[in-house]
């Protein structure tokens, strides 16, 4: 019997949430996607929902729409900073395990105060590299005696079809894999191990073998722009069914290559890609680090201000650093997101409830409409967008401050 089954049998009927799906979320969800296949002409829709949609609902956890790192209501740990690669980029600066993170049974009390949070139905692992934890596959089990649906961050290089249908028996349901070339010569420069390409490319393959939803992660920085079109072939190739375009956030190792983060240009230039790229990609895409996606969409179909403006609210969420989306560092440190990285407590000082509740970080962020400065606070979309409160924190420091890069207030101003 799988061991998520045993771990079931032993957790009291009252801490296990209903593995279910109710209406009015297959409703939301639905409407996320239709709403985006509307705004941008996406002509692949029902095939989408035919091949990958009703199945990404354990993934979309339980969400009111669709944001930053993808859907904005989810737990994500970073279980470990070891990762067998040297990404020139990585925001946790991965590669040796750090010396106080979580034990497993410090994670698993984490799991279950995470468990405690209504909206929380979905649990995501990160690292670094989370194969390389021995207790991963423990992990997994007892977040699914839970009740949540599990989903995994990985290079992929890891991965073989065994590994990969253990991960499917243990739970997991979407994995969301990096490649951040179209060239093997520019994934291993940026990867930092030669060979990383094609053991990721292998690796992907095996886990929609085994049933599991392939999210694809590019991050767009100087070193790969060029590259965008091509990747979005080679997206469609390996039969991705979410796509996340992230942009670099100068933070972690990604501080020394911030010559490679793009400009406010560029940023429009990226943005304006990913409209016109969603027309013809099989998978359904969302920005990271580019909250402006979302006002540029309604924008170019000429919907501003007033009732139209505040139902797209319901749906896009821009920017969920803390609005439901958070991120748990390897010590047991509640970040806002992990390009913010401003510690809002730590579960071994206090639960993650009074943490979720009481944290003025956070309880900023959920009204930063009233807080924003400079242009962000001006914009008539800071409750669609927000700007990105990461970008905003790598550059002064501030996670109120105006996102450097945004393009829309600008084109507001030429109106």
């Amino acid at each position: 019997m799988l061991k998520w089954l045993e771990a079931w049998g032993k957790k009291p009927e009252s801490q296990v949430k209903p593995f279910w799906w109710p209406p009015t979320l297959i409703a939301r969800q639905t409407m996320s996607a239709v709403l985006v296949a509307t705004l941008t002409r996406w002509r692949k829709l029902p095939q989408w929902f035919a091949d990958y949609g009703f199945k990404c609902l354990p993934g979309a956890g339980g969400s009111k729409g669709m944001g930053c790192i993808g859907f904005p209501d989810h737990p994500v740990w970073e279980m470990t900073t070891a990762c067998n690669l040297n990404c020139v980029h990585c925001h946790t600066a991965g590669g040796k395990p750090g010396a106080d993170e979580l034990t497993t049974a410090e994670a698993k009390l984490l799991l279950d105060q995470l468990a405690q949070i209504e909206n929380f139905r979905m649990m995501a692992f990160t690292g670094g590299e989370p194969l390389v934890r021995p207790d991963l596959f423990e992990l997994l089990a007892y977040s699914r005696a839970l009740g949540f649906s599990n989903t995994i961050a990985t290079n992929a290089t890891l991965i073989d079809d065994k590994v990969a249908q253990r991960l499917h028996d243990y739970g997991v349901v979407i994995a969301a894999v990096s490649l951040d070339g179209f060239t093997a010569e520019t994934h291993d420069r940026i990867r930092g191990l030669p060979g990383s390409f094609e053991r990721a490319v292998q690796g992907m393959h095996a886990l929609t073998n085994a049933g599991i939803i392939l999210h694809v992660n590019i991050t767009a920085m100087e070193y790969n722009v060029g590259q965008m079109e091509r990747l979005m072939a080679l997206v469609d190739d390996l039969k991705t069914g979410i796509l996340l375009i992230y942009q670099l956030v100068p933070v972690g190792r990604g501080r020394s290559i911030g010559n490679a983060v793009l400009d406010k240009d560029t940023n429009e230039w990226l943005i304006n890609f990913m409209a016109r790229a969603q027309q013809r990609t099989n998978a359904i895409m969302e920005p990271v680090a580019g909250p402006q996606y979302w006002p540029f969409l309604l924008k170019q179909a000429h919907i501003s201000g007033g009732m139209p403006l505040r139902l797209a609210e319901k749906v896009f969420h821009g920017c969920v650093a803390g609005r439901g989306f958070i991120y748990i560092k390897p010590d047991g440190a509640v970040w806002p997101c992990p390009f913010v990285e401003i510690s809002c407590g730590n579960i071994r000082e206090n639960s993650f409830q009074e943490i979720w509740s009481e944290s003025e970080i956070l309880n900023q962020l959920r009204t930063r409409e009233r807080l924003l400065r400079g242009q962000c606070g001006e914009c008539e979309y800071r409750r669609l967008c927000g700007g990105c409160r990461g970008r905003a924190w790598a550059a002064t420091g501030d996670y109120l401050a105006e996102d450097p890069c945004c393009f829309i207030h600008d084109k507001l101003k030429e109106e």
